[in-house]
């Protein structure tokens, strides 16, 4: 209205002027150019100014869009949108509700991270502070073993001091699992030979194992191998953490298969334990195997479980196989 409203006035009032004085100023030829000229400029004027109109509304969408691809690209939140509050139209509130739920997302991650640091700590005080009790709890336990008491009190003060190591135990176990998800733990992958770092840590369990009667049944080939980009101590401390199970949990079992496959590129670690599902009064939570797959997803790698009654096997690798039977079926009595 506010373009063709005041064009149409003057050609209306110029009409009614030209019917009157028509034989002294203009004649009907004339008349009708300036109609077209005036027509003619009413339609450049509308389509330039819905040019700049729309243009201006792309450069506002297109702005308020480019900040969410940021965020979406860059996995950070953006910066906020100017937002005119003297215009407020359905962009500004647009841009006004974008605003707020960046603001709404910040404190969010903010006191995620004030609890996750809140939590840690809590964790930390409560792995030191146990061990005092824990402590002195088993300087009892020396001294009553000193004392004259019947088998029965000498198996429960057994069973007390396993306990207590038991206790110990998940909480190391809960303090490195703190340390790994609060990026404590430095983490330096690099070219590492697989069949070498498997080997040194068969070597470095073997007394362990030979202590609890375990048979240790190695497929390691001597010259072959092949190399992860993968940090060593991360990928050794993996092995001792499934090494350390089966010495708790499936050392009845009296076997302990493990293999490096070069062709797959893959290690194979198994035994004839009870298996995962028949819990024991040793069984804890899982922290070792949160902090295992922890470990092995920063170093892109994957870990399989099969568990069963004959006993449990795990794969680590970056490409698992679709089956676990051929697995098995290389395990002696499986």
């Amino acid at each position: 209205m506010f373009i063709f409203l005041p064009p149409m006035v003057l050609i209306i009032l110029s009409a009614f002027v030209g019917v009157s004085v028509n034989e002294v100023t203009l004649n009907t030829l004339n008349q009708f150019y300036a109609v077209l000229f005036v027509f003619g400029f009413i339609i450049v004027a509308f389509v330039l100014i819905s040019w700049l109109f729309f243009l201006k509304l792309r450069k506002r969408l297109t702005g308020l869009q480019e900040a969410m691809a940021f965020s979406a690209e860059h996995s950070s939140f953006p910066q906020p949108v100017p937002v005119q509050s003297d215009r407020m139209d359905e962009i500004d509130q647009l841009g006004r509700s974008f605003n707020w739920m960046i603001r709404q997302l910040e404190d969010s991650r903010a006191r995620e991270h004030e609890e996750e640091w809140l939590r840690h700590r809590l964790i930390a005080n409560l792995s030191h502070d146990l061990r005092t009790p824990l402590t002195i709890l088993r300087g009892h336990v020396t001294r009553l073993n000193r004392e004259s008491i019947s088998s029965e009190g000498q198996s429960s003060l057994a069973e007390m001091d396993h306990t207590i190591t038991r206790a110990g135990e998940l909480m190391d176990d809960l303090f490195a699992y703190t340390l790994l998800t609060s990026g404590k733990h430095p983490f330096e992958p690099a070219s590492t030979d697989i069949t070498r770092l498997v080997r040194a840590s068969v070597a470095a369990w073997y007394a362990v194992f030979e202590e609890q009667d375990i048979q240790i049944d190695a497929d390691l080939p001597a010259e072959k191998t092949f190399y992860w980009e993968a940090d060593p101590k991360w990928l050794t401390r993996v092995l001792d953490n499934l090494f350390q199970n089966i010495i708790r949990h499936a050392a009845d079992g009296k076997y302990v298969y493990i293999a490096v496959d070069i062709e797959k590129e893959i290690i194979l670690v198994a035994d004839k334990g009870p298996g995962m599902e028949n819990s024991s009064y040793e069984r804890g939570a899982g922290i070792g195997l949160s902090a295992v797959r922890f470990m092995l997803e920063k170093m892109k790698l994957v870990a399989g479980f099969s568990s069963d009654e004959n006993g449990t096997s795990v794969t680590i690798g970056k490409a698992l196989p679709k089956s676990n039977p051929e697995l098995n079926g290389r395990i002696p009595g499986m």
